[in-house]
């Protein structure tokens, strides 16, 4: 057995743990992090970054299959999926060495193991399992950093078996490319597996509980994405559900129940269940030490703070939105104010950028336009389409829109929605305007560079003011 003594102990490496580390040895305190699996947690390893370089294949693949369009010849196209995998498995694994490294740099211990919590004094006790043994962490503050897994459907014949019904770690590494898929569920995990299998010739169905796609996304925007994932190919059934999933000796059929009660069947080779993610909350002594668990995540105040002396929590763990990028604020801002920084303020949800990495891309920040209106705001809304832009025409890229919300009164960028080439890239800029409350007259008066897509941000403004330029 070996103790540790230390100012903060983080538990998980995902992109909240190990920047939370990073940070912390930035400010000072001696830092130990545990992790049971991969440094980088889910996100590196399983998801945000191996997803994106199987969607990066199936870009490629699909401009391939337009060659002509830009007087370029490429004949019998076809793919290796034994190699996609690989090459998505390869570049997961840079950058986990990436992690490793940034860990050694800045002095962070790294402790293999299963970690759980234990009642202590100034912060619980971190008890890990590692393959020698059990150590133990005496820390003065501890960070739940955890993560979470794939939700799943309690419901006999619906339970993922790693074969036939997958989870989305099943779909990154496929041992065959289906004929035929069924995606149960159409949020940004659905719909990027969606894109990517059919991409590369899967007949593809999405089936979605309410009454459009994305429907975390402003409801313009849902309907522009299902008529060009249509336009695809795929096959999407709303205000539906599968009620029952029977296993064949090489295929599913499935039992779907349609908006007007009536049921479809369905066959797919696999299906893949993309229906949320649950926090891993199980085993890690929560009731021990007395932290709150509420719907599958851990309570926590504005700071990360779970009631519990010397307890933090952040990311996955916490609850929505289930996005990298807001886990690492989160770790950032619950090790500042662990440190006594100076003028922190509360993360603002509304701030944070969400993006789906399908074809086309989908991207937003702030309110959509029904929740603005529902909120009792007066808006002035903008929309120009990828159509009416230079720098889209000469990519190849002529479908899209960006649309803009802003406060009547106030001329305040409520929200921003956008459907096309890049516009993950291009959310950044629009996020920005939000974060620094930026106005119209902000937006309208910045000098945007041409040609580039971002010039489409530019003449969204201007449309909701009766200014537009290019339509």
């Amino acid at each position: 057995m070996t103790e540790h003594t230390c100012d903060l102990a983080v538990i998980g490496s995902g992109p909240g743990g190990y920047v939370a580390a990073i940070r912390a040895s930035q400010l000072g305190l001696k830092t130990v992090i545990v992790e049971r699996d991969a440094l980088g947690g889910v996100c590196l390893n399983w998801g945000c970054i191996p997803t994106k370089a199987l969607l990066r294949t199936a870009e490629v693949y699909t401009t391939m299959q337009h060659a002509e369009e830009y007087g370029l010849k490429a004949e019998n196209i076809g793919f290796n999926l034994e190699a996609v995998v690989k090459r998505s498995r390869n570049v997961s694994a840079r950058m986990e060495k990436g992690v490793t490294g940034l860990m050694k740099k800045n002095k962070i211990e790294v402790i293999k193991g299963t970690a759980r919590l234990e009642k202590g004094a100034a912060a619980p006790l971190v008890k890990v399992k590692t393959e020698s043994g059990e150590d133990t962490i005496k820390a003065k503050h501890v960070i739940l950093a955890t993560g979470a897994r794939a939700r799943t459907i309690p419901q006999a014949g619906l339970e993922p078996d790693g074969k036939f019904i997958w989870t989305a770690k099943e779909a990154m590494v496929p041992d065959v490319m289906p004929k035929k898929l069924l995606v149960i569920g159409s949020g940004a995990i659905g719909i990027e597996f969606a894109s990517f299998y059919n991409a590369l010739g899967a007949e593809t169905t999405v089936v979605e509980m309410v009454d459009r796609i994305l429907p975390a996304e402003d409801a313009e925007i849902s309907k522009f994405a299902e008529k060009r994932f249509k336009k695809a190919g795929m096959n999407i059934l709303t205000s539906a559900s599968v009620d029952k999933l029977e296993k064949g000796a090489d295929s599913v059929k499935a039992t779907v129940k349609l908006k007007d009660s009536k049921t479809e069947q369905i066959e797919a080779d696999r299906v893949i269940l993309a229906i949320g993610i649950t926090g891993n909350t199980e085993n890690i002594g929560l009731e021990a030490v007395g932290a709150k668990v509420e719907r599958g995540h851990v309570t926590v105040n504005e700071w990360l703070e779970t009631g519990v002396k010397g307890l933090y929590a952040i990311g996955d763990l916490v609850g929505p939105p289930w996005l990298a990028h807001k886990a690492s604020h989160e770790g950032v801002l619950c090790v500042e104010k662990i440190a006594g920084v100076k003028g922190l303020h509360p993360m603002d949800v509304s701030t944070i950028p969400g993006c789906t990495y399908s074809n086309p891309q989908v991207a937003s920040v702030g309110m959509t336009e029904a929740q603005a209106k529902e909120a009792g705001r007066k808006v002035k809304i903008g929309r120009f389409p990828f159509v009416g832009n230079g720098k889209a025409i000469a990519l190849g890229e002529p479908e899209g829109m960006v649309k803009t919300i802003f406060d009547e009164a106030t001329g305040e960028l409520l929200g921003a929605h956008m459907i096309g080439a890049e516009v993950t890239e291009l959310i950044s800029g629009l996020g920005l305007a939000r974060s620094m409350e930026g106005t119209e007259e902000d937006l309208m008066h910045a000098i945007f560079p041409h040609p580039t897509l971002s010039e489409i941000m530019h003449e969204a403004t201007l449309d909701a003011y009766g200014r537009v330029i290019h339509v």
